[in-house]
């Protein structure tokens, strides 16, 4: 009796699957026969009427000075645009741009070969298509295409008179864009009379329209115009090796973004809200167009800087080349900081060309550039040594002497090439000893005695490690976080042997950024946070008469670390670097500064160099780099500064330190 009921079911089960087979199957059948017998017809009635979205792009977001006073903004300008349909055939866009051609002067420096090849294709093409073979005449669009553009001759390009090749650079802006985009013609010297003649024959230009564009325009001329960075063009469009996320992110081939620095880095900021429009197609032609979201300019960005200081900064860096005392000093590099938040209070990098004899702009090389920086770094090196327990506040004198091992040269301080002498912490950094620091590198490798011409036996990796990595917490050897892409690093020396490890520690073998010496000082400044350098101090709306508008984000100083000592030891190396300056030694370095109307801490810096300008036959010539870090007031630092001067064929602290003298006066000046 079971087996029957089981029969049964697996009867019914069997038939309701066929029947739904055969439902399945008619369904099938019927989407296929609607496919192929009314396909088109189908086609043709969904183009009869759709949406589409089109965008229009808006001007970007202003820059501004830290007292909102306009350093990059947008200069109006007339522009031709032309529309494209999704009817718009190459024939039909060829008879457009000869109409057009009637009322504008069109640019045809920058036609290619290749581009007069594609308008001829579309201005003859029954004559191109006579020169093809049966085989050629079977192929595909795309290879057809291919062969159409090979069948164009020399000759054929050569007939070609100047109207035409005006109308192929039209052509060839036309046919860059897909349907229901749009594409600027001309916005370079649109004269009046021009702007008029196209508004006259809207009529028979179809797609072609009279609007306003714009570029960015620098008030201040060259001054921090490399900082801000470039906008890409709608030629260039979009960056190639960025273009598929951008794409993701709502872009056009054709939009201008931010190509580099700041106009890069504050993309997202400065690049607005498109205009939105929803246009009613009906067999191919726009039948309504709606604005469904209204463009908005991008915010605006206002900036740490006073521009005025930054002028100051700059006329100082020109003085001081154009007074230079070394033929192949070139360059030189500023850098001022508030160090209590990071605030960029200005940078400059000058520089000669050696060709011309003209200074030129370099100030990306404050943080693209790296040099040997000298004893500037000291103050890091003695921190170094207490973090490390190889000195203490109640243990810290050592016996400054010439250093001379088997594997190295004689290695001494300045001031001191035969003798001995003892210095403690705060002296050795008055007097820049190499001596002193060489030590600590020592203590950090292990070894606390010395026998002239012994073998230097000592873990120079740890030694390598342990400075590196103090240093790091200072910023030195490390990205600083600048908000600005395009930072370098600088650059580690090659561990050959361990007496490297000795000229680390005074500065005289990795490099260093002149911002990544302002960061380091800074952090010592303001009692040991290392906080990233910003050029951006807030965010602003759009003030309906083109000031900056309402705050939509004002930026908090960003602590990367904070150095990993006791406040009582970066008391004493700040006293140490006060010591540079006012201390009683005769072999001070900073004495030179000691007159100034309030407090400067300080540390110069010297580094043996060799030579790798512009000039070839100069390369490899013994320079002396010479560098300088402060702040001021010394018990209450509002500005702390680097200065970098390399190629110098002297070592006398003389010819920098005026320099930062003259910084820090014109700062006072300003904020007082």
């Amino acid at each position: 009796m079971e087996q029957k009921k089981r029969n049964v079911t697996t009867l019914r089960i069997n038939f309701l699957l066929f029947i739904i087979f055969l439902l399945f199957s008619a369904l099938i059948l019927r989407l296929g026969y609607l496919q192929v017998v009314h396909g088109e017809q189908f086609y043709k009635e969904a183009d009869k009427s759709h949406l589409v979205v089109v965008k229009k792009a808006v001007p970007r977001g202003s820059i501004y000075d830290r007292k909102h006073r306009l350093l990059v903004g947008n200069k109006g300008k007339k522009a031709i645009t032309y529309f494209r349909n999704n009817d718009s055939t190459p024939k039909a866009m060829v008879k457009l741009a000869e109409e057009l051609t009637k009322f504008i002067s069109i640019d045809t420096t920058g036609l290619k070969k290749h581009d007069l090849q594609e308008y001829f294709v579309a201005k003859y093409p029954d004559k191109i298509n006579h020169r093809l073979t049966g085989m050629e005449q079977r192929l595909k669009a795309g290879d057809l295409y291919k062969a159409q553009i090979k069948k164009v001759t020399d000759d054929d390009l050569a007939s070609l008179n100047e109207t035409e090749k005006s109308v192929a650079s039209i052509y060839k802006k036309m046919n860059s864009i897909s349907a229901f985009e749009t594409v600027t013609i001309k916005n370079n010297h649109v004269t009046d009379e021009e702007a008029a003649k196209v508004s006259e024959h809207m009529q028979e230009l179809p797609g072609i329209d009279v609007t306003m564009d714009w570029e960015r325009e620098y008030q201040e001329g060259t001054v921090l115009k490399s900082v801000f960075g470039s906008v890409t063009s709608e030629k260039t469009g979009l960056p190639s090796d960025e273009k598929e996320l951008l794409l993701a992110k709502g872009y056009a081939l054709n939009d201008r973004v931010g190509k580099s620095y700041l106009e890069k880095g504050y993309e997202d900021v400065l690049k607005g809200t498109k205009e939105q429009y929803e246009l009613t197609i009906n067999n191919g032609k726009v039948e309504k167009s709606v604005l469904k979201t209204e463009g908005k300019k991008g915010d605006n960005l206002v900036l740490t800087i006073d521009i005025d200081f930054q002028k100051e900064l700059d006329e100082i860096a020109i003085n001081a080349l154009l007074q230079r005392k070394g033929k192949l000093a070139d360059r030189l590099y500023i850098s001022a900081i508030n160090p209590q938040n990071g605030e960029i209070l200005g940078m400059t990098g000058k520089r000669i060309n050696m060709a011309t004899g003209k200074i030129e702009d370099d100030t990306l090389s404050v943080f693209n550039t790296q040099y040997t920086m000298g004893s500037s770094i000291k103050a890091a090196t003695v921190l170094a040594g207490y973090m490390d327990k190889v000195i203490s506040l109640d243990d810290n004198t050592l016996i400054d002497k010439p250093l001379k091992f088997a594997e190295t040269k004689s290695k001494s301080s300045w001031f001191n090439r035969r003798g001995s002498m003892p210095l403690n912490d705060i002296t050795a950094l008055e007097v820049s000893s190499n001596s002193y620091m060489m030590q600590l590198a020592m203590r950090m490798g292990g070894k606390y005695d010395y026998m002239p011409e012994e073998s230097l036996k000592m873990d120079s990796k740890a030694a390598f490690h342990k400075l590196r990595y103090y240093f790091s917490q200072f910023g030195l050897g490390v990205p600083t976080g600048l908000d600005i892409p395009g930072e370098t690093h600088g650059l580690k020396g090659v561990e050959t042997n361990p007496g490297l490890a000795l000229d680390l520690s005074f500065g005289q073998f990795d490099t260093y950024t002149t911002l990544q010496l302002n960061q380091y000082i800074s952090t010592i400044a303001n009692g040991g946070d290392r906080i990233a350098p910003r050029i951006v101090k807030e965010v602003r709306g759009n003030h309906e008469k083109g000031e900056p508008g309402e705050l939509k984000k004002a930026f908090t100083p960003k602590v990367i670390n904070h150095v990993n000592i006791e406040k009582k030891y970066i008391d004493r190396i700040q006293s140490g670097l006060y010591h540079v300056v006012y201390g009683s030694n005769p072999y001070g370095t900073g004495k030179k500064l000691s007159d100034l109307p309030y407090k400067v801490s300080g540390k110069t810096g010297t580094a043996q160099a060799f030579y790798s300008g512009p000039i070839q036959s100069a390369n490899m010539t013994a320079v002396w780099n010479l560098t300088f870090v402060g702040y001021a007031p010394s018990d209450n630092p509002e500005i702390a500064i680097a200065v970098a001067l390399p190629f110098m064929d002297t070592d006398k602290q003389d010819a920098i330190l005026d320099i930062p003298k003259k910084v820090f006066a014109a700062y006072f000046s300003l904020n007082t």
